[in-house]
Formats: structure tokens, C-alpha cells, sequence
């Protein structure tokens, strides 16, 4: 199978260690991936609350171009992406005339949608098509040393009708899935499913920071070396406003120092990458400890 793949803006730009963590885990797995450069920002949900026929219009524009190539299934490690552009699709194959009407507008680049093409999040996509106990075989070290909280973010979990969780329920726990694959012990908490705090980041700073804590801290608190998410928008947030965040809510401002990584560099540490390769070094948070954990204690998988 080969996907057109859409890194997203986040990817390339504020959180560049996804992409060359995600390129470097792509291709230990041999999963075949055509970067498409001519797609646009999906609007990430901001645009389709100004303007919904618009943000989705930009959507089906990249759908078209992905069905033109006769690539069938897009992947993105985003999950603002993986909802934006669920919701796009959903909205004009449920209603024929809002996709003639979309069509008509992106008819002047030459393009035409016609509904075949399936978008997925990777770790939807190791986890559903890949398999977990095929992506085991890819791993050379044994995380049991390592004990990870996961956090989802909004989009990749609802609404539920648009994300296909009716025929593949397993999506709602497939980040613990994967980070089990690792031997990694999954560090459950409620706020894993629950908004970062980046949406209200700029109209609302002191909530904003309050959730950052909230979700950061319980997971510290309850034993955590780090949080791994599939969202570089939530990593920006709870990476980069983590120390900011403790200041203002923790008691003394005591620092929470919990290092968020993002799925591929999980996978990657797995498969024997050091922390420079999966670019961990540009973190906010530092990784220098969580990367010394691994090389002295993590065990060796012999395959």
C-alpha cells in the first residue's frame, strides 16, 4: 500500500522533529509514502468556523489532487488534521449538491472529487493495517524501563460519526496499543482525552495554562517519564507552555519537567534510534533524561 502522505504545517514548520522522526520510523517499516506537496493548510478548524464552505472546499481541493494521482488513502500524523479533513469528507458525501457545489469552484484548477479517497492518522494506520505484532518485529530494545501517559488531543476522537469509530472502535484506544507495542507501561488518566488548552490559547492564556498543568502534572503525578501525543499542536502546547504553565498553577511553582514526545519518536527509541536521529534535542521540555533511561536500561530485543 502507498499513501499520499500530508506531514501538515505543524510538521513543517513548528515542530520539525515530527517530520524527521516520522521519516526516519516510515522507513525502518518499509511503508511506502508520496509527500504531497501541493496540499493546503486543512484550516485546522479555525478557517471552518469563519468560513465552513470555504475550509472544506480547500479539503476536497486536496482529496481531488491526492484521487488524480490515484492515490487512494491519505495518511497525516496529525490529528487536527485527521478531524478537519474527516469532517470535510463527511459533510459532501452525505450531501450530493454541497459537493457539485465545491467541485464547481475547484473545476478551475482542473480537479474533480469523487469520493474514493479514505484519510487515516498513522498510528490508526499501524495499528488497523500495519498490525501491532508486525511492528513489534521492527523493535530492538524493550521500553518496560519506561512508563508513558498518552494523550490523544480533540480531533482524532470526535465527533465520532466523521472518524469511523463504528466500524473500527479500536481507534479509541490505539495510542495505548501502540505504546504497549513497546513494552512501555501505558499510565492511564482521565485527562487524556480531554482539549490541550491550544484552541483558547490566545483569547484565554490563564485556563489555557491551567489545562496544560492539570493534564501534565496528574500524569507526573501518577508515576509518568513522559506523555506521548499524535497531535504536534498539543505537543506545541504542553511542551512548549509546560514550564510557563507550573508557574502560575503549581504550588511554589514547582516545575512538572515531564517531557512530551511525539508517536514516532516513541517507536523510534523502540526500534534502537537515539534521541539526535528522532530530534528529541529540540524539545522545550528536556529529553536528556528520558533518553539516558533508555540506553542504560531498556533491554534488548533479540529477534
Amino acid at each position: 500500500m502507498k499513501y499520499a502522505w500530508w506531514p501538515g504545517c505543524v510538521a513543517r514548520g513548528g515542530t520539525p522533529e515530527l517530520y524527521t522522526s516520522t521519516v526516519a520510523v516510515l522507513k525502518r517499516l518499509g511503508i511506502e509514502v508520496e509527500e504531497m506537496h501541493d496540499f493546503s493548510c486543512t484550516g485546522a478548524g479555525v478557517l471552518q468556523e469563519r468560513n465552513l464552505k470555504l475550509g472544506d472546499a480547500l479539503n476536497i481541493r486536496n482529496f481531488a489532487i491526492a484521487e488524480k494521482m490515484g492515490l487512494k488513502e491519505i495518511m497525516t500524523i496529525c490529528s487536527t488534521c485527521q478531524g478537519v479533513m474527516g469532517q470535510a469528507h463527511w459533510r459532501v458525501m452525505r450531501d450530493p449538491e454541497y459537493l457539485r457545489e465545491i467541485n464547481a469552484t475547484i473545476a478551475e484548477e482542473g480537479l474533480e472529487y469523487m469520493g474514493g479517497v479514505v484519510v487515516k492518522h498513522l498510528v490508526w494506520i499501524l495499528v488497523e493495517e500495519y498490525g501491532v505484532e508486525e511492528l513489534k518485529k521492527h523493535f530492538t530494545r524493550n521500553l518496560s524501563c519506561l512508563r508513558v501517559a498518552p494523550f490523544y488531543g480533540c480531533y482524532i476522537l470526535r465527533p465520532t460519526n466523521s472518524l469511523g469509530f463504528e466500524k473500527a472502535p479500536a481507534r479509541e484506544t490505539s495510542l495505548e496499543a501502540v505504546i504497549a507495542a513497546t513494552g512501555a507501561e501505558v499510565v492511564d488518566f482521565r485527562g487524556k482525552k480531554a482539549c490541550c488548552g491550544l484552541p483558547i490559547l490566545l483569547i484565554n492564556q490563564e485556563n489555557s495554562l491551567k489545562m496544560v498543568a492539570q493534564h501534565t502534572g496528574t500524569a507526573k503525578d501518577l508515576g509518568a517519564d513522559a506523555m506521548v501525543t499524535p497531535c504536534p499542536l498539543c505537543h506545541l502546547n504542553l511542551d512548549g507552555y509546560q514550564d510557563k504553565a507550573a508557574s502560575k498553577n503549581r504550588p511554589g511553582g514547582q516545575r512538572i519537567n515531564l517531557p512530551i514526545l511525539h508517536f514516532p519518536q516513541l517507536l523510534g527509541l523502540a526500534m534502537g534510534m537515539g534521541p539526535e536521529e528522532l530530534g528529541m534535542p529540540k524539545h522545550i521540555v528536556g529529553t536528556r533524561e528520558l533518553a539516558a533511561t533508555v540506553r542504560q536500561k531498556a533491554t534488548v530485543v533479540n529477534r
